[in-house]
């Protein structure tokens, strides 16, 4: 009798996945396999991550604050540091806000700050990159909310000026310069728009709370992820658009997060 053992198809996966430099290889090959309706897809979708494409991109959807969205291939895949800035949002707000999610790509923070702020939550959302407004509608329909394509705030309704709570915005903040310095999976499969921005990195987020006040509410605050060594900087913007600002960590996350008030009326500067 032969001692010969034929490989599994998890250790076939996990094999290609190590070969390809995946570093979690077995956790991935589990994921792939479960997604996988046949072998031949089981194979077509090794070998589009083996060649570079996002976990994420390949397996169609991502994990972030607990649950599953739809993250389409082009379309910024969450960061898990981003969970902080959720965080951080969550604690600024009752049940019942009204939450402005800007550079929202899949949707994911504005959905999974109206979850953690339980019903009621009034959820509008916007990015100018039409894929990410296609994928981000689907994950923002469960909280029944609404997504707008266009820049910034161009394309909101009116009606919303003044009454935001809170306004999340993921901004790129990578520095153009240091663009070519990221992984391939995000600089080859991710859109520039949601990487790049500008020279200092600043650049968007210097847009955002330029206009800020316009679109909150008192005491509304702005929330956006930086840099730890932009931070300063960006507090610095937020103070000279008029709000009252400071900066919060997470070490477990390695997160910062630049928090911004609009001052309630009457309130001194």
């Amino acid at each position: 009798m032969s001692d010969f053992t034929a490989p599994s198809p998890e250790s076939t996966v996990v094999a290609a996945l190590r070969a390809a430099g995946c570093v979690f290889a077995e956790d991935e090959a589990r994921l792939l396999i479960a997604a996988a309706g046949t072998p031949e897809e089981l194979t077509a979708m090794v070998a589009r991550r083996a060649d570079g494409l996002p976990l994420e991109h390949v397996l169609g959807w991502a994990e972030f604050a607990g649950q599953r969205f739809a993250v389409d291939p082009g379309v910024f895949v969450p960061r898990r540091r981003t969970e902080f800035l959720v965080q951080v949002a969550a604690g600024l707000a009752a049940p019942g806000a009204v939450v402005l999610d800007l550079c929202c790509g899949s949707g994911v923070v504005g959905v999974a700050l109206a979850t953690a702020l339980g019903g009621g939550v009034e959820l509008h959302a916007a990015d100018l990159d039409p894929a990410a407004v296609r994928c981000a509608r689907r994950n923002v329909a469960r909280v029944g909310g609404r997504v707008y394509e266009g820049d910034l705030f161009a394309p909101l309704p009116a009606d919303l000026r003044g009454r935001v709570g809170l306004l999340a915005a993921n901004v790129p903040y990578v520095p153009s310069e240091e663009v070519g310095l990221l992984p391939p999976e995000a600089r080859d499969h991710e859109a520039l728009m949601a990487l790049d921005g500008g020279a200092d990195g600043l650049d968007v987020m210097r847009r955002v709370a330029a206009r800020a006040t316009d679109w909150l509410a008192p005491g509304g605050s702005l929330l956006v992820e930086s840099s730890e060594r932009q931070a300063r900087r960006a507090v610095g913007l937020f103070t000279a658009a008029g709000l009252r600002a400071h900066v919060t960590d997470s070490d477990e996350l390695y997160a910062t997060v630049v928090v911004g008030t609009r001052p309630p009326l009457g309130a001194g500067g």
